[in-house]
């Protein structure tokens, strides 16, 4: 199991994950979870997985020679595409693609084609964007009807800070954050999603990801945003009145 997150604000994009892949009684095993495509000053592309690593390790492996016909007529990859919609279509083609190549032997053994992507960034002349792809191909974007945030992976428990926390106006450091409060919640509630954590922060216009980092259990920041948090909920809560049954 694992978990991703990825917001899209005013001021530019969020993107965390975790890495752990399996967990168990004798075996605990990791891999990153997210890839960067990028051409700096033209281009900034992020893509997060959850799902059955054999899966999205294939539908990867296609990403960077995958081919459509873009939304302008003309034949385009990521590397070429003219929108961040087209990325998106060329991931839900890929996904496709070993669908159609592996979802009959799966099933034959008992497996499901279990996948799941987020794929956002910006393309010089573009705004930026953010999309969710299903294990159909198909795919819905952020920022509308107000959804601001995806999340794919074990996502229940790091939910509730977000919807309390997240808008648009949110500034970038504070969405850092909020993701990764919402992270630490859900490694504390699930043995399947672990540490390292992937973070990226990336600025409106910016064109690069130069604020990228790795996270592992001596992160000083890590720690210390763990230690704060349960301390502060448990204050809070202790501040809270207890329920009066006597009317």
């Amino acid at each position: 199991m694992t978990y991703c997150v990825a917001m899209r604000l005013n001021a530019g994009l969020v993107f965390l994950s975790d890495s752990r892949t399996n967990a168990g009684m004798d075996q605990i095993s990791t891999f990153r979870k997210m890839t960067v495509f990028e051409q700096p000053g033209d281009r900034t592309l992020v893509v997060l997985s959850a799902g059955n690593l054999a899966i999205t390790q294939a539908v990867k492996q296609l990403l960077g020679s995958e081919t459509i016909e873009g939304s302008d007529g003309e034949p385009c990859t990521i590397w070429t595409a003219k929108s961040l919609f087209d990325v998106a279509r060329i991931v839900g083609s890929a996904v496709r693609k070993v669908h159609a190549r592996d979802a009959e032997a799966l099933k034959k053994h008992g497996i499901d084609f279990n996948c799941s992507l987020i794929v956002g960034g910006q393309i010089k002349g573009e705004t930026m964007r953010l999309f969710n792809v299903y294990a159909a191909g198909n795919f819905v974007e952020a920022g509308i009807d107000g959804v601001c945030y995806f999340q794919i992976g074990e996502s229940k428990y790091g939910k509730p800070v977000l919807d309390r926390v997240i808008t648009p106006r949110t500034p970038l450091d504070e969405a850092a954050k909020c993701a990764l409060v919402s992270m630490d919640s859900t490694l504390k509630s699930n043995l399947s999603v672990g540490l390292p954590l992937d973070l990226i922060v990336y600025e409106n216009n910016r064109f690069a990801t130069d604020r990228i980092v790795c996270l592992d259990a001596d992160n000083p920041y890590l720690r210390m945003l763990h230690d704060s948090w349960g301390e502060r909920l448990r204050h809070v809560f202790d501040s809270i009145d207890d329920p009066a049954w006597d009317g």
